[in-house]
Formats: C-alpha cells, structure tokens, sequence
C-alpha cells in the first residue's frame, strides 16, 4: 500500500502539449520545491489576468485567440513551460470552472432580430440611390452620404470600441469625390452594392467563427481561414459588378470603390488598426486612375493578413 508523506502534493497528471518537468528542478534536499513555491503558480496569475476570457470562452482556441490578440506568442508560451499559445490556452480552459454564459446562443437557435434589421437598412441605399437617379445628379451628395453609413458606420463599427471618425469620414470624402468625378450612376451602383456587402460580411463572419470552434491550433485556423475570405472577397466583387451593370456605371471604375469600401467595413469591424485603412482611402483620394485599384489590392493584402488570424474573431 502507498503511503503518502504528511503535506505532500499528489500532483495531476501534465495536459497535451505540456512540456515535461526538468528533472534537474527537483533534488534530494527540496531546493526544487523551495524553488517553485517561491514561483507561485504563473499559469494561475495569467488565468486570473484573463479570467472572463477564459470563462467566456467555448473552446480552448477562442482562449488562444483572445492571447494572442493580447499579445501572448508562443514565446511567452514558453516561460509557462508549454510549446505553444494553442497548449497554454488548453491548460487555461481546463483549470476553468465551466459554466453557461447567459448570452450564448444554442445551435440551430433562430437568426436575431438585429440581422433582419440590418439586412432591411442595407436594403435602404439602393432603394435611394435608384430615388436619387431618378431625381437628378443634385442629390449625388446625399446619396454619397447615405451609402457611407449604411455600408460603413452601420453595422461596421465592433462593439466596445472607441469609435474611429477618421476611417469613416475618408470613406465619406472617397464616395463624394468618386460620385462628383464619375457621376451619379456610380453612385447609384456603390449603394445598391450594400445589400450583398452586408449579407457577405455576416456569412463571413458566421464561417470563421465556425472554423475557429472546429480548428484545434491557430495554424490549421489560419489555413482554413484564408481561402474562405477569399472566396468571400471573390463573391462580393461579383455581386458589385452586377449592381454596377444594374446601375448603368462602368465596372471597371465601381468595382475597385465597391471592394474598398467592403474591406474597409471588414477590417474595421474586426478590430484592425485604424492606419492601414486609412492610408488604403487617402490613397484612393489621388486623382490617378489606378489609385483606386491599388488601394484595393493594399487593403486586400492586409486583410488576408489580418482576418487569418484567431484573435480577429473572437469573442468581444
């Protein structure tokens, strides 16, 4: 029979990814354990740090990403004796006391009420926009404004977050001096454009958070993301051409200034920083014809960059 020594700790059997102990930590004398009590427990601090990530979070990736999004590489991994952040996230969601979060939503759950809002205001735009048309190109301005809004500041600000005047009103000037330049079918074409940008934006996001429940490391998360924004992307330019053709503008000109203005709202709604994008809509400002396009293409590269990484869609 086992005996166990008075004040002795049976310790718990070490998780996947963990590191095995130094054995040169432990000796005869117990400096070892000296040594480690003197430590504490760092991983408890950093579940402490992080307690409501950790309780809010449904998966150990979401708590991957909620560190890495804090900072916490896999070198910081490390100095907690595990591989990598994906390692340490496990330990942190299995030293979690689970519990229900009154605002999760159960699978298969209904859509909300504030998605059919938001598809109806996305709907608006267009509706003015062909309003617009019929009116005259004197309310080119007001339609400028209108598709700014909808496309952008609605649903486009993250919540909790401070909002950014500045990447919006570029956006505003962009639409009011490709209307002014272009005319007011342009414009026409940018708001009916709204509708497949707002339902394009939602499926995105509801795909990459399905691929951050079913991803099992931030890498295989950001191989599966990746071709998805992608296909997105693919798919929206496609619907802008179409709106562009419905509208009577040239493709080639609404189609750059459609996909701007939904990367914008992308990149903007998953917590980038403000300076990438806002460069990207000064640039477009440039009386070039090929500024917009490189615009684009720059803020496309930076959101392939960006919205492939874990802790773009986590949890707020």
């Amino acid at each position: 029979m086992t005996t166990v020594e008075p004040g002795a700790q049976v310790g718990a059997a070490p998780l996947p990814g963990a590191l095995p102990p130094d054995p040169r930590a432990s000796n005869a004398d117990g400096a070892g354990m000296a040594r480690r009590r003197a430590a504490g427990d760092p991983v408890k601090a950093l579940l402490h740090r992080h307690r409501e990530l950790c309780e809010r979070a449904v998966d150990p990736l979401e708590i991957a990403a909620g560190l890495e999004a804090h900072g916490i590489t896999d070198r910081t991994a490390a100095r907690f004796r595990h591989r990598d952040v994906f390692s340490l996230a496990e330990e942190l969601y299995a030293r979690t006391p689970r519990a229900e979060h009154p605002g999760s939503v159960p699978a298969g759950a209904p859509a909300p009420a504030p998605a059919f809002r938001g598809f109806g205001y996305a709907l608006l735009p267009g509706a003015v926009g062909l309003g617009a048309a019929a009116a005259g190109p004197a309310w080119a301005g007001a339609l400028a404004a209108v598709v700014t809004v909808a496309a952008l500041v609605w649903p486009g600000r993250p919540a909790g977050r401070r909002f950014a005047w500045g990447p919006y009103l570029l956006a505003a000037a962009v639409v009011g001096w490709a209307v002014h330049r272009h005319g007011t079918a342009l414009g026409v074409g940018l708001a009916l454009a709204v509708a497949p940008a707002h339902l394009a934006a939602e499926a995105y996001a509801a795909k990459a958070r399905a691929r951050l429940a079913g991803s099992r490391a931030l890498e295989e998360f950001a191989d599966r993301a990746r071709p998805l924004f992608l296909v997105v992307a693919a798919i929206f330019t496609a619907a802008a051409a179409g709106a562009a053709a419905l509208a009577g503008a040239p493709a080639g000109v609404a189609v750059p200034f459609a996909l701007l203005l939904f990367l914008t709202r992308l990149l903007l709604r998953h917590g980038t920083r403000t300076g990438p994008v806002a460069a990207a809509l000064a640039l477009a400002l440039v009386p070039f014809p090929a500024a917009v396009l490189a615009a684009a293409a720059g803020l496309l590269v930076q959101a392939v960059l960006v919205l492939s990484r874990a802790s773009a869609h986590a949890r707020p």
